[in-house]
């Protein structure tokens, strides 16, 4: 018997045959062709009842020596399959004294040959390290963890569901750019050779999809594959998936009600109970989310009572009194985000959208009318972790300019991840973009909120790890 065919037969899924077992048993067609991953070998003499694997269900089977099957077919399935293998079995449908389910086996092949031997059905993968490694076998011997990856890929198609009806289309935007930017990030280099040129993967796809809405797209979105050169943690991988969306015409606070019923919707449409939880806290999205401006945090939790005229060496020396690291290259603003991670962030678990962040601190957002010391701009915040950051898009390329410089001259005294100066993208806003209202949303910590998982990695099929030391 060839071990590895090329071909398969399958009447049907397997939850297919669970949900229609009456009519099928019933049916003229008395013989029906299954295929999957043996789970479960259980021989007892003459009879093996054993439990495979389609993806879609588990199903038992009976191979009963001298009915139904000849004796060569029994002896070679008792001798050679082993838990993991694949095979095709043809018979007949008919449930047991126990009353389950089961195909009693006529006639089989086997599919794929496993060479290796599952981890124990018991203690599985025990090595975290291996878990994230080997993450095929992890989804495989846990339940739990697939259906956790089942769920981020059900959130995703709800994400675009919600997009696509809201009228907008979906993109895809270069990976390799000539120049970085759209975040305040470090990135990865590379080389082209043909070409002769260094590449950057991408930090953002936000600079050509504004480029897009000045090519007539009045609404936008791409769930994109973004690479940032830092530190990995519970929160950080250097591969992530970001959604971000613009919307031609709009600005922050319609953006703001947008994302609240965005937010909402997938609550009851992807959770099973409609109920969101993180750790032991139940997450009300039933209310209004709560809004609070970026300098009441730092007054309310951080004790700062003047975050708006405090200098830079004082914030540096309360910093340091709150256990917040300050490099040499990290300005003013840089110092008072660190302090509000430390101190203000972990605290806000409910809902909340927070406001009016200093102007150098989204260097392509609009400045607020009325105050232009700040931006209109929000994030929203749930379990202590950042989900959405937005903002009402600069669209004035004088203005533009001038936070760009105003970014290399960071660049220029230490921030490794200053933004760097952009003449095409400067060169599409000097022909127009219309005003806009653009959304970031980082998939990853979504799915470690709806999953209620604390390390990034559980919600990675494939995360960044160290090369493992043979």
């Amino acid at each position: 018997m060839d071990p590895y065919p090329i071909s398969s037969n399958q009447d049907f899924e397997l939850a297919h045959v669970i949900k229609n077992f009456e009519k099928l048993s019933k049916s003229k067609k008395k013989e029906y062709s299954l295929v999957g991953r043996v789970r479960a070998l259980r021989p007892q003499g003459g009879l093996i009842f054993f439990h495979f694997s389609d993806g879609t269900a588990k199903f038992q089977a009976l191979l009963k020596k001298g009915e139904g099957i000849s004796d060569d077919a029994f002896d070679l399935f008792f001798n050679t399959v082993d838990i993991g293998d694949f095979v095709e079995v043809s018979g007949t449908l008919f449930i047991t004294k126990r009353e389950e389910k089961t195909v009693q086996v006529t006639s089989w092949k086997m599919l794929s040959k496993s060479l290796r031997p599952l981890p124990e059905k018991w203690h599985g993968l025990t090595d975290v390290e291996d878990r994230f490694r080997k993450r095929y076998l992890d989804t495989l011997m846990n339940e739990e963890v697939r259906n956790r990856f089942l769920l981020r890929a059900k959130l995703i198609t709800e994400i675009r569901t919600i997009l696509d009806t809201s009228g907008y289309i979906e993109v895809e935007t270069p990976v390799l750019q000539p120049l970085y930017g759209g975040a305040s990030a470090e990135p990865f280099k590379t080389h082209h050779n043909a070409l002769d040129s260094d590449l950057f993967l991408r930090i953002s796809d936000e600079l050509y999809l504004k480029r897009l809405l000045a090519g007539g797209f009045p609404k936008v979105y791409e769930i994109a594959r973004d690479f940032r050169n830092e530190g990995i943690d519970t929160t950080h991988n250097p591969e992530f998936t970001m959604l971000e969306f613009y919307e031609s015409y709009s600005d922050a606070p319609k953006q703001m009600e947008f994302v609240e019923v965005m937010f909402k919707t997938l609550v009851k449409n992807v959770l099973p109970d409609g109920k969101l939880v993180w750790n032991e806290d139940i997450i009300d999205t039933t209310s209004k989310f709560a809004v609070v401006t970026f300098y009441d945090l730092l007054r309310r939790h951080a004790l700062i009572s003047n975050p708006e005229s405090i200098t830079h060496s004082e914030a540096a020396i309360t910093a340091q009194r709150l256990g917040v690291g300050v490099d040499s290259g990290d300005g003013l603003d840089k110092i008072l985000d660190n302090i509000y991670k430390k101190t203000c962030r972990p605290k806000l678990i409910q809902p909340t959208f927070i406001i009016d962040y200093p102007v150098n601190y989204l260097p392509l957002a609009k400045k607020k009318i009325g105050d232009e010391t700040v931006v209109d701009a929000f994030q929203l915040v749930i379990g202590g972790t950042e989900l959405v950051k937005a903002f009402s898009e600069l669209n004035d390329p004088l203005d533009q300019r001038a936070r760009f410089e105003n970014q290399e001259k960071k660049k220029t005294e230490g921030d490794a991840e200053a933004q760097p100066l952009d003449e095409d993208f400067l060169e599409a806003m000097e022909y127009g973009i219309p005003p806009a209202g653009g959304v970031g949303i980082g998939i990853d910590r979504l799915t470690m909120l709806f999953t209620n998982m604390k390390n990034i990695k559980e919600v990675i099929l494939f995360p960044t790890l160290k090369p493992k030391n043979e």
